[in-house]
């Protein structure tokens, strides 16, 4: 396995970046203690903001994940009549098995790249004839196979490169499905918290003075944590996704490197502005197997009045880093290397003064193993 590792130690003051369906900031057990935690979900999808947000990828490099397949299809189609318009596109996402609800929604959330809505539409308005029958509820219409098939031919990827890197699962179609070329942990903090709570008051501006109560009033939950955060890249099965496309496999496993290495999701941030930028970040590049180095905090790191439980965290990251070199040895060919802004020492990663110096290492690595 030609792959990419992104290890990132990050610090962020009191906040709650994922919540669960109580509002209170997700957390898990490991190593017997409780940890904070963010969700692997939560950073794909920060991930993927961030690809258009700042921008690292053209809109025609990424894909959409929505239920609101016919609105989009419908604005590529603008110049067909709106009601043959609305029965071929209900008509055709039918006939590929993404049942179409009343009110024009599909059953579950689709991820679809770009170019491929781009060509679904070009291929519904080649078969609009063909297409403007009466929709029978959720039954796929009577379409030839020829028509069928060019429909599902566009469904490739579109080489895409968010859905390259985060697969596609349809489980009415898995012939469809694209397998994921990017694996993200759930982060967790290297030592254990406790959850504390903010009770908050909110006046109202147009009490009269005889009235003194708060407008509103309430509590939010929230913690302080140094996180562990971890992912890997399948460089060939980024480049299988991406159609044999060397240029933007490396374009993508870059554009992946940053964004999740400098983002984290957006959770409360308008009480909490919690954006601390990562302290400590190593990448790892070569043949082998990937490897986790959670378990540097299995015992959990604890707080000293003489150390910055950050850099605390980053030795005991660094010399699991080593253990498991000395044990099974490190990837053949390997390139790696760190920024690190805490005290911590660091000599077996060969330390870069800035981003841009880690970034073209990086580059250098992953160009190595594309081939490009």
């Amino acid at each position: 396995m030609k792959l990419l590792e992104v290890h990132v130690l990050q610090t962020v003051v009191p906040s709650n970046l994922n919540r669960d369906d109580t509002g209170s900031p997700k957390d898990a057990l490991f190593g017997g203690f409780r940890r904070a935690r963010i969700s692997s979900q939560a950073q794909k999808r920060a991930v993927r903001v961030a690809f258009r947000d700042w921008p690292l990828l053209e809109p025609h490099e990424r894909a959409v994940r929505t239920k609101r397949l016919v609105e989009a299809l419908l604005a590529r189609l603008s110049d067909v009549p709106e009601g043959q318009a609305r029965q071929a596109i209900e008509n055709a996402l039918n006939t590929l098995g993404f049942g179409v609800k009343k009110g024009g929604a599909s059953e579950y959330l689709l991820f679809l790249g770009n170019r491929e809505l781009d060509r679904l539409a070009e291929a519904i308005r080649a078969h609009l004839e063909a297409l403007s029958g009466e929709v029978k509820g959720k039954k796929k219409t009577d379409v030839s196979p020829e028509v069928k098939k060019a429909l599902e031919k566009v469904l490739d990827g579109g080489k895409a490169v968010d859905l390259a890197l985060f697969g596609r699962m349809l489980a009415d179609r898995p012939e469809l499905g694209v397998d994921a070329a990017a694996q993200v942990a759930h982060a967790l903090s290297t030592h254990k918290v406790d959850r504390e709570f903010d009770f908050y008051t909110a006046v109202d501006d147009l009490n009269p003075k005889e009235e003194t109560g708060a407008g509103m009033m309430g509590d939010v939950e929230f913690y302080s944590a140094t996180l562990y955060r971890y992912a890997v890249v399948d460089l060939q099965k980024l480049l299988e996704n991406l159609q044999g496309d060397k240029e933007l496999a490396l374009k993508g496993a870059l554009a992946f490197f940053e964004a999740f290495a400098r983002i984290l999701p957006s959770g409360k941030q308008n009480s909490f502005a919690a954006h601390n930028p990562p302290l400590f970040v190593a990448f790892r590049a070569g043949e082998g197997l990937p490897r986790n180095l959670a378990t540097a905090f299995e015992r959990p790191i604890r707080p000293r009045e003489d150390r910055a439980l950050s850099a605390l965290s980053v030795e005991a990251l660094v010399r699991e880093w080593e253990r498991f070199d000395r044990a099974f040895g490190p990837l053949r060919p390997e390139w790696k290397g760190a920024i690190n802004l805490t005290e911590a020492e660091t000599a077996a990663l060969p330390l870069a003064e800035d981003w841009p110096t880690l970034s073209q290492r990086i580059e250098e690595a992953v160009r190595k193993l594309l081939e490009v």
